[in-house]
């Protein structure tokens, strides 16, 4: 058999176009971001989320604050906080946000290819399919077809396909 292993790639180039923000994600980011200042006790840290809170303010968020503003908005929807405090619209307000965010694009990308590589396995029969734990919050499928061998690694930062084996025995 073939091998093929993902070496991971750099991902998405990030836009250069600033978040636009309706007035739903800034009434929830806000408090999120203040939250992160009241943590804070660096004051370089400090002014780069005071920056960033002004930019939710004003609907805004420049791209070389994406990044931050991801971040924010991943903690906020994984504790399941957003939904708990602000309900389900709101939650998926900034689910739609953080597609747009570095990080969100990132995950999209790592999707579709993954995607791609399972549709090339239509027609094939499949002989077996495992997951196994690579360590915590990291975890692998693989999918084995009588002519190929994929292994999927789903970890924190997204859907990988790892190896990809291909050919007879």
């Amino acid at each position: 058999m073939a091998r093929w292993r993902d070496p991971g790639g750099s991902g998405p180039a990030q836009s250069s176009e600033p978040l636009k923000l309706d007035s739903l994600q800034r009434a929830v980011l806000s408090p999120q971001i203040e939250a992160f200042l009241d943590a804070v006790r660096d004051p370089e840290g400090q002014a780069l989320y005071r920056a960033l809170k002004a930019a939710v303010d004003e609907g805004e968020v420049p791209s070389e604050m994406a990044e931050r503003l991801g971040a924010i908005v991943e903690v906020a929807l994984s504790s399941g906080r957003i939904r708990r405090l602000f309900g389900p619209g709101a939650q998926l307000s900034l689910n739609s946000l953080y597609k747009k965010t570095p990080q969100g694009l990132q995950l999209e990308s790592s999707i579709d290819s993954l995607n791609r590589a399972l549709g090339e396995l239509g027609g094939n029969r499949v002989e077996s399919i495992a997951a196994a734990v690579r360590s915590p919050g990291d975890y692998a499928l693989t999918i084995k077809t009588d002519s190929a061998q994929l292994t999927i690694r789903f970890e924190k930062e997204g859907v990988r396909l790892e190896t990809v084996e291909v050919g007879s025995g």
